[in-house]
């Protein structure tokens, strides 16, 4: 058997991590049959060696070895791609064309992003893995193939196959071995190496000096997570050797490239937080963040009004009243009636608030109420928002608050007001 040293030699793996040493090796042990092979692990961790191993090891070594991105090719002419089609056989197809499967015959085909397919694609795939035999597309002739499948994913499989995305019977088809690569957080001692194999490759192709790393730089990258995986140092190399004028890189310089904490903006959601899918739109989400706006907007109302009543004096300073005649008043005369407190220029002293019944309303139903026709838009989509919270909830009013961040009064009003009584 080949030794593992020289393998990595050939392909230029760095690295000995106890891992990848196993997935390695496992590789090299199934290369001489014809089992199917699917290559777990996240984007960036190098799986695409794993079947140029198998191929180069097996005895199909000296026939075609062809890599497909199964993600990258558009769902109405994969089928096409994978297959091939007659002339004829649609819009813009002027000849016969041979597929992958047709022209790899005798050779290897990798499937790289093979969750990605799509569910009439693995239909046909699975029918290939069990008799070799497909038909091109608009044809009705059998033709055989001998062909061995390595396949290679950064989805979680099963998660796939539970939300339908993914045939059960075609996973564990093509899992017949299943080789996992690790990702390169948790082979800290191979950072470094992969970090001076990358800053001597660029420093030969730029012709410039090699980057070197101080001590607390290494330490640095060691406890980075690299979420890019291989491909996210490698990019990161390749950028210092081209700007950097300093050739010996330390932690601190290193933190302006990879920041140990990202300061991209993150959504972070809590207890029954409304999930993306429910919003459709950038719009929707902009209505979203103006009804909290405006119900924080009332909450602030309500307690300015309770601050009032209960303040055992009722003599008020000019900058409390220009306050309360800012935020109180309302803009139409249409709006008085649902306005907590108004101030009138004429008939009546702005300098005191009255503090009868008739004055006060309760708290929770202090609200004003815009009827102008550019309102109406957004009151639209705040009762959708409403009857999507319901409907999800089944009906129950305490959840469907939760998830639209109001409390359940607040919400019963707006059930009354949009006419969505059970």
């Amino acid at each position: 058997m080949t030794d593992l040293q020289s393998i990595k030699t050939r392909f230029g793996i760095i690295g000995n991590y106890p891992a990848l040493n196993r997935a390695l090796q496992k590789a090299i042990q199934v290369a001489p049959t014809d089992i199917s092979v699917l290559v777990m692990g996240e984007s960036g961790v190098g799986k695409e060696f794993i079947p140029k191993i198998i191929h180069g090891e097996s005895r199909r070594k000296h026939q075609p070895y062809i890599v497909v991105n199964c993600g990258a090719i558009p769902e109405g002419t994969i089928d096409s791609e994978l297959f091939g089609h007659e002339k004829g056989a649609f819009t813009g197809a002027t000849s016969t064309r041979k597929g992958y499967f047709e022209v790899a015959d005798g050779g290897t085909i990798f499937l790289d992003e093979v969750g990605e397919l799509p569910l009439q694609t693995q239909v046909r795939l699975l029918r290939v893995l069990e008799s070799g035999e497909f038909m091109k597309v608009g044809s009705s002739q059998i033709q055989k193939t001998e062909v061995r499948i390595v396949a290679a994913t950064n989805v979680n499989m099963l998660n796939a196959i539970n939300n339908g995305r993914f045939r059960e019977d075609l996973y564990y088809r093509l899992n017949t071995v299943q080789i996992d690569m690790p990702a390169l957080r948790e082979r800290k001692g191979d950072v470094h190496l992969l970090f001076r194999k990358f800053a001597i490759d660029f420093a030969e192709k730029y012709r410039m000096p090699e980057l070197v790393l101080t001590t607390d730089a290494v330490n640095y990258l060691e406890n980075y997570p690299f979420p890019g995986n291989i491909r996210q140092l490698r990019n990161l190399v390749e950028q210092m050797t081209v700007v950097e004028q300093e050739r010996t890189i330390n932690s601190v310089k290193l933190a302006e490239y990879i920041p140990m904490q990202t300061q991209l903006p993150a959504v972070v959601q809590k207890g029954n937080a409304v999930s993306s899918n429910e919003f459709h739109s950038e719009r929707e989400i902009m209505y979203k963040i103006l009804f909290d706006m405006r119900n924080d907007l009332n909450d602030l109302k309500s307690l300015t009004s309770e601050l009032i009543k209960n303040r055992e004096s009722g003599d008020l300073s000019n900058q409390e009243k220009n306050l309360i005649n800012r935020v109180f008043t309302p803009e139409s005369q249409n709006q008085k009636a649902n306005s907590l407190l108004y101030f009138e220029n004429s008939g009546q002293n702005s300098s005191s608030i009255s503090t009868s019944n008739e004055e006060y309303q309760d708290v929770e139903d202090i609200e004003i109420e815009e009827t102008k026709p550019d309102s109406l838009s957004l009151q639209n989509n705040e009762r959708e928002l409403i009857v999507k919270a319901l409907e999800k909830h089944k009906g129950r009013r305490n959840k469907a608050a939760d998830e639209l961040g109001i409390s359940q009064r607040t919400l019963y009003r707006k059930i009354k007001q949009y006419n969505l009584e059970d």
